[in-house]
């Protein structure tokens, strides 16, 4: 009984664990943080956008565009390496990147075959992207003047490297007016001449104009594109681009306008084009 009435008391105590680590478990610093990463992700691309010129975003844009590998023969097929790609003619009938060789077999449209190496397509395209990188600028150094910079636009088409010239609300191509070709337009044409020059690639010019105003009598946009884009033409020619290699001067009026005001300076363009080299059998 002694030693039953000295024993220490047992003491229960009861803890209530509260689950999530207090007042709302502290999610809401996760949420806050991910809105605070999310509003200057979206302050730094007003910046950009601000900052940066129209050409400057587009290598932007480029910079960050996936490039995803294709094999252009799939497995699966009769023989090493056979079968139907995704490229042939009865895959992609739409596409036009199957077959177009004039008599091309059924194994050559099940491959894609084009009647073209693949090595001298991607020899080609290389050859467009050294020129459009040393244009704009895409390495670092550019052979035109920033403040000419603005005036071109680049891009690779099915058709060839398209390089386009336009007019801004305070620099013409052509003087006020007139066919006659405006500085800027002179030392742009040298440029492009110059870069021409590494590639042999056929060349075609196209002149653009912005629209007439509706009270004119008689519109002339058709014949002041063409007369501007032969302008173009004799500029290339007079800083020695071979007469030859011009395939096509064409002028196509206000039928095909770069903005929604048709008469707007933008819509004034001159497009040289390095045409792509299509062998034919």
């Amino acid at each position: 009984m002694s030693a039953q009435a000295n024993a220490a008391p047992v003491i229960i105590k009861k803890k209530k664990v509260i689950a999530g680590g207090g007042h709302h478990g502290g999610a809401w610093k996760v949420a806050y943080a991910d809105f605070v990463t999310a509003m200057m992700a979206f302050f730094m691309l007003m910046w950009l956008l601000n900052a940066t010129t129209e050409q400057q975003r587009k290598g932007i844009a480029d910079y960050f565009s996936p490039t995803i590998p294709i094999n252009r023969v799939s497995g699966g097929g009769n023989g090493a390496f056979g079968g139907e790609s995704i490229f042939s003619e009865m895959t992609l009938p739409k596409n036009g990147t199957g077959a177009t060789a004039p008599h091309s077999s059924m194994e050559d449209q099940a491959r894609g075959a084009s009647g073209t190496a693949e090595g001298e397509k991607n020899a080609e395209q290389e050859a467009f992207e050294v020129v459009e990188a040393l244009l704009m600028g895409r390495g670092g150094e550019t052979m035109v003047m920033e403040n000419a910079l603005k005036h071109i636009v680049t891009r690779i088409t099915d058709e060839g490297l398209v390089i386009e010239l336009f007019e801004l609300e305070d620099t013409p191509l052509f003087k006020e007016g007139k066919d006659e070709p405006a500085q800027l337009l002179k030392d742009l044409a040298a440029v492009i001449a110059e870069l021409a020059k590494t590639v042999t690639n056929r060349i075609a010019i196209g002149g653009h104009v912005r629209s007439d105003p509706v009270v004119l009598a008689q519109s002339v946009v058709w014949e002041r594109s063409a007369r501007r884009a032969d302008q173009m033409r004799h500029l290339l020619e007079d800083v020695s681009i071979n007469t030859k290699r011009v395939h096509r001067v064409t002028g196509h009026a206000d039928r095909s306008l770069a903005v929604r005001d048709p008469m707007a300076r933008r819509n004034n363009r001159i497009e040289v084009i390095l045409l792509r080299d299509i062998k034919r059998n």
